[in-house]
Formats: C-alpha cells, sequence, structure tokens
C-alpha cells in the first residue's frame, strides 16, 4: 500500500466518523488496520530501496516496536532512537529486532 491510499483510507474512516457512521472504535480499528498494511506492504516512493518492516523483541519498552528500515542494523538503531525519546536515559533496555 502506497501512501497516497493509506491516507485516502485514513480520511474515509474519519469522514465517516464525523457523519457518525462509525463510532469511535470501529475507526480505530479501521486506521491500525490501516497503517499494519502500510508498515507491512511499504511501497518506496522511489522505487530504489527496499524497506522492510521489523519489529522489536525484548524488554517492556521495546517489545511490539514496529519500525521500516532497510537493513537489521537501521531497523535497531531506529528502534533505539525512538526509545531515547521514551525513556530515561540511565534506562538499558535490551531488545532485538526481527522481520515482520
Amino acid at each position: 500500500m502506497d501512501r497516497i491510499s493509506a491516507l485516502r483510507n485514513i480520511e474515509d474512516a474519519l469522514r465517516e466518523f464525523e457523519a457518525g457512521e462509525s463510532d469511535l472504535a470501529n475507526t480505530e480499528r479501521r486506521v491500525v488496520t490501516v497503517l499494519r498494511t502500510f508498515a507491512t506492504e511499504f511501497e518506496t516512493d522511489t522505487g530504489d530501496e527496499t524497506l522492510d518492516a521489523w519489529k522489536a523483541v525484548g524488554d517492556d519498552s521495546a517489545e511490539g516496536i514496529v519500525v521500516l528500515a532497510a537493513s537489521e542494523a537501521e531497523a535497531r538503531t531506529r528502534v533505539e532512537d525512538l526509545l531515547s525519546d521514551a525513556v530515561s536515559d540511565d534506562a538499558d533496555v535490551a531488545f532485538s529486532v526481527e522481520r515482520v
């Protein structure tokens, strides 16, 4: 799924919610489904780099974080960057990444 398709699907879900045709829980499910599909069927705009979805596995603060990256090392770095914003500097978080 490309970015434009994902955004259109999210806009459709929001439009139905605003019109009263869908409740919040159903809208949230639709949006999450779009994001998960986008992350696992990601198409780059340029087509010259293959990005895969990678999931962190390990300590609670890292468990389940999903990032897009070209390699395992890049995925690990992206997760570490996200964790540095979310946990204190002295916290040591143990995790590995696996392709989704």
